[in-house]
This record gives C-alpha cells, sequence and structure tokens, in this order.
C-alpha cells in the first residue's frame, strides 16, 4: 500500500513517540477497508510503539482511530488518509504519541480551557489544499483537550452521507451534528469562533514601536519582513496566517528555479524563512484601523482584539480575495453549489453538470480540471471572446464534455434552499434572459484587494480599492509603503508580489536612515 521510501520515512518519524499508539480500524467488505487494512498493518510494523487492532465499533466504514491506551485522547479518519492528508495522519500520530503540539503558547492554554463536549466532523476531499489545515488543528485541539472529538471524512467515500447533508464545498465542519463552518481555518480560528469574547490582541499595547511593521503574510509581506530584518533593524509582521492566496492555490508551476511545488508547501517555506530571522512574528490577527502618525511621529495600527502596535514605518501587503459575481442568489448558495475552489470542491460534483463563470486563466483552467470528474462544464463568460492563453483553449476546445458561452452576463443563482440548481444569465447581444440546469457554480473572476479598512486613513486608493504607490513603493503618506496585491502593481502573480515586497522594505529602511527617530515622549505629573 504504501511504497518502501515512505515507510523509511515514517519510520524515522515514529522514532520520536514516547507513548504507544493503537490504531482502532473498523473494517468492512470494501476494497477500500482492504487497503486501509494493509496500510495500518504496514504502518504498524514500523514502530514498536504502534499496534493495529480491527474493532469494527465505528458506523463509519472503513475509519480508523489513533488512540493513546489509558487515556481519552483520540482521534479519527474515516477513510484513507493519503495525498494533501498523509502529512495530517503522521502529525495526528505524532501528537498522539506524545510529540507536543507546536502552536503559540496562549493558544495551546487557550484550547485546553474551552469548556463542554465537543464533536467535531470535517469533510474533506484528497485533493483539497486547505483541508489539511482544517484536519490538523481539530486534530491538535483533539489531542490538548481531551473534551473534543474529531473525524475526519473522506467525502467521496461517503457519498451518501455527504449527499444526505448537502455538502457541496469542503471543508466543511459539522459541530455536535450541526453545522458550524467551512473554508480554511485554523487553531486560531477555532479558538475565536468558540470563544465569545474572541483572539485578545491587548498584548500588543506594551510591544516597544517597530521600526517596520509589515501588515500581510504573502509572499508580498515575508519577502518584506525578510528584507527588513536583514537590515537588522527591529522588524514585526502581523497577518491573519503566513501564505495568503498561496494557501488556496493548488499547483505553483511558474515560480522560476522551481519547476513545480504546491500552495501549502510553499507557504510553509515562507513561514520557515521568516523563523530564521530576529522578527516578531504574530499569527492569527486582523487589522481594522492605520492611523497615520504626523511627520517625525509614529504610525499607529489598530488590531481586532483591542491591541495596536505602534512603528516608523508600516508596509501594507494585506493581499486580495476571490471577486463574487454580487447577484441575487449567490451568498445564499455559496458552499451550496456557489465555489470558488475546483480542486477543493470539484470531486463533490462527480457526474454532475456544473458552470465556470470566467473566461481568463484562471476560469479556463478550473474548467479543464472539473471536466475530468463532472459531466459537464460550461464556462460563461461576460466578453465577447475567452481571454485565456491559447494552449490553455486549444485544450478546452479538445474536451468532448465542455461548452462556452460568451457574451453571457450572469445576472442570478436559483436553488431548492438547500443547494444550487440552476443560474440565470442574460445574452448581451439580444437581451434575452436564459437559463442554465447545473449543480454548481465555479466563480473565476479576478481580485478584490483587502483594503477596505484603510478607506478613512488618508492613504490614497485607486477606483478598484487598491493602493497606489510609487516605482518604490511608496504610498501618499510618508513612511507607508505598499506591497503584492492590495496595490496598483499589474500582474498578480508570486513572484511580482515578492519583487513588490522587497522594493517596499528597502524603501522603508531608506526613509529611516534618512529621517530621525521620534524623541520618546516624558510623562508629566499633575
Amino acid at each position: 500500500m504504501l511504497d518502501k521510501e515512505l515507510l523509511e520515512q515514517l519510520k524515522g518519524y515514529l522514532e520520536r513517540i514516547t507513548e504507544p499508539i493503537v490504531l482502532a480500524s473498523s473494517l468492512d467488505d470494501r476494497p477500500k477497508s482492504a487497503e486501509m487494512k494493509t496500510m495500518l498493518d504496514e504502518i504498524a510494523a514500523v514502530s514498536d510503539l504502534v499496534t493495529h487492532e480491527q474493532r469494527d465499533d465505528d458506523q463509519r466504514r472503513p475509519s480508523f482511530a489513533i488512540e493513546r491506551p489509558g487515556t481519552d485522547i483520540s482521534v479519527r479518519f474515516a477513510g484513507l488518509p493519503l495525498g494533501h492528508e498523509f502529512t495530517s495522519l503522521v502529525l495526528a500520530m505524532l501528537q498522539v504519541g506524545g510529540v507536543p503540539v507546536k502552536a503559540d503558547e496562549p493558544l495551546i492554554e487557550a484550547v485546553k480551557a474551552i469548556p463542554g463536549e465537543l464533536e467535531f466532523v470535517t469533510y474533506m476531499s484528497l485533493s483539497c489544499q486547505n483541508c489539511p489545515t482544517v484536519v490538523q488543528a481539530l486534530n491538535a485541539m483533539a489531542v490538548l483537550n481531551p473534551n473534543i472529538k474529531h473525524t475526519a471524512v473522506e467525502g467521496s467515500l461517503f457519498q451518501d452521507e455527504v449527499e444526505e447533508r448537502r455538502i457541496l464545498a469542503v471543508p466543511t465542519v459539522f459541530l455536535n451534528g450541526e453545522e458550524w463552518g467551512s473554508g480554511r481555518m485554523d487553531i486560531g480560528d477555532f479558538v475565536a469562533k468558540l470563544s465569545t469574547a474572541g483572539v485578545s490582541t491587548e498584548s500588543f499595547n506594551a510591544k516597544d514601536p517597530y521600526e517596520v511593521l509589515v501588515l500581510g503574510g504573502g509572499p508580498a509581506g515575508a519577502a518584506a519582513a525578510i528584507y527588513a530584518a536583514r537590515k537588522g533593524i527591529r522588524t514585526g509582521l502581523a497577518a491573519p496566517n503566513v501564505g495568503g492566496q498561496v494557501l488556496d492555490t493548488m499547483a505553483i508551476e511558474n515560480f522560476v528555479s522551481v519547476p513545480y511545488t504546491e500552495g501549502p508547501k510553499f507557504a510553509a517555506g515562507l513561514e520557515q524563512h521568516l523563523a530564521a530571522y530576529d522578527l516578531d512574528l504574530m499569527k492569527n490577527v486582523t487589522a481594522t484601523s492605520l492611523e497615520p502618525g504626523a511627520e517625525g511621529e509614529l504610525h499607529t495600527v489598530h488590531f481586532e482584539g483591542g491591541g495596536s502596535l505602534k512603528a516608523r514605518t508600516v508596509i501594507l501587503a494585506t493581499g486580495a480575495r476571490w471577486r463574487t459575481l454580487g447577484v441575487p442568489g449567490e451568498q445564499d448558495y455559496r458552499n451550496k453549489g456557489v465555489s470558488f475552489c475546483p480542486h477543493c470542491d470539484g470531486p463533490l460534483f462527480k457526474d454532475k453538470p456544473i458552470a465556470v463563470v470566467g473566461g481568463g486563466n484562471s476560469g479556463v483552467e478550473a474548467a479543464i480540471d472539473l471536466a475530468g470528474v463532472t459531466e459537464k462544464v460550461t464556462v460563461i463568460e461576460f466578453l465577447d471572446d475567452l481571454k485565456a492563453d491559447e494552449v490553455l483553449l486549444d485544450k478546452l476546445h479538445s474536451l468532448p464534455n465542455t461548452a462556452v458561452l460568451t457574451g453571457a452576463r450572469t445576472t442570478e443563482v436559483h436553488g431548492d434552499g438547500g443547494q444550487l440548481t440552476r443560474i440565470s444569465y442574460e445574452d448581451r447581444e439580444s437581451g434575452e434572459q436564459r437559463t442554465l440546469d447545473v449543480n454548481g457554480v465555479f466563480v473565476q473572476i479576478g481580485l478584490l484587494p483587502n483594503t477596505e479598512w484603510l478607506v478613512d486613513s488618508g492613504v490614497e486608493l485607486s477606483e478598484r480599492g487598491e493602493l497606489v504607490i510609487d516605482e518604490r513603493g511608496r504610498t501618499n503618506v510618508p513612511g507607508i509603503y505598499g506591497a503584492g496585491d492590495c496595490t496598483v502593481v499589474p500582474f498578480k502573480q508570486i513572484v511580482v508580489a515578492e519583487g513588490t515586497g522587497a522594493t517596499a522594505a528597502l524603501s522603508a529602511f531608506d526613509h529611516l536612515i534618512r529621517t530621525a527617530a521620534p524623541e520618546p515622549r516624558e510623562s508629566v505629573s499633575v
């Protein structure tokens, strides 16, 4: 089941465990059960501290629990955790086996303090690059807090359950039998959602001012922080996560010198590189407002949770997010047929008709991928021609189960209250309204910059909401810089974003050495 090289790597990892673990399986007569039994036997054979016991005590089959005997610590996989989820399997075995969970200490303590009996179920697909983050977060929380239980369910293997619960997007999380959340979430997100108070950032108020404060953890923000830290100046990076949009990217084939990699792996490399420098990395935090300082004064950034940070220079690298259609029904059926990630959600539409809105490279690439699993893919493009690269168009037109509608404006999303059933569009030439029966719509129409929180800051934004910067990354406010996809820089690409991040950091350093630091204000007693 597992090749020799992979088993050797696994043996090396399992040498780190200090507690015995039991792989307790529940199997049936399906071929996948036979594969699971073989896999678990192979894993147990590489470590004296791992055993496999077939118990058949769980209703989901094939499935298996990873247990620490004599404790309530346990996590479960329903299905074969291969592909993107093999790392989740390895981490779960390590953590159940006594290897400490890697997370900030405040987060660990917050997880341990979560009250009540919580039973999480995550529906995932093996081709989803966001699912492992959710699975690994909940597995870690189950190890830290035995009152938390978690089962990761491979949707394609439990299709009846997926259809009964009308799950059309992964990862989707159920809590105590009720749908609770969807999309990428890490431990910080779960703690914030489970806590009525949210994640406090009040400890930020005690931090000394930074010489460079970077907001955003994508390629642009990471490059900016690394370039600033290399100058030996006090540098901070604050962001919801490290990776940004890269975390939602399946294949990366145009990052020069790296022929192929995947988004989560690339993001992990960014975080590893950041850790090599003396900088203050603050994750799971979101900026809410910016107060530029007067000339010679510090700038102030406020965050959700009540905290604020001060800095002599600020680099805004908050990235962008998927643009939505903005039509009736879209939000009602988001994750119930309306999706933005073909790699994540495509397998849930096996043998069903779907549409892709958008005829650029992203849209056509999505259509090509989806044609391999769905009944039919219809590409809907507002303009009169598709704008994707010719090589992609040739591939699209060669597929027998694809169709193209150009000059079509999507006007409404319809459903039965539980899931999407059709969409309406306008023929722009005739003005005629038409409908298309589909079970899913994948929206691929570009990006929106994450800059709404800057509207009242005094920093200039373009008509599209992008930061207006010059060739050095400078905004209209001295000491504040922009980088990456949230700016007017054309061509939203990883390599371009990293270049703008480096430019912004070098410009910030140049600003610092040419201006005097603010004099500390003495307290005055009355």
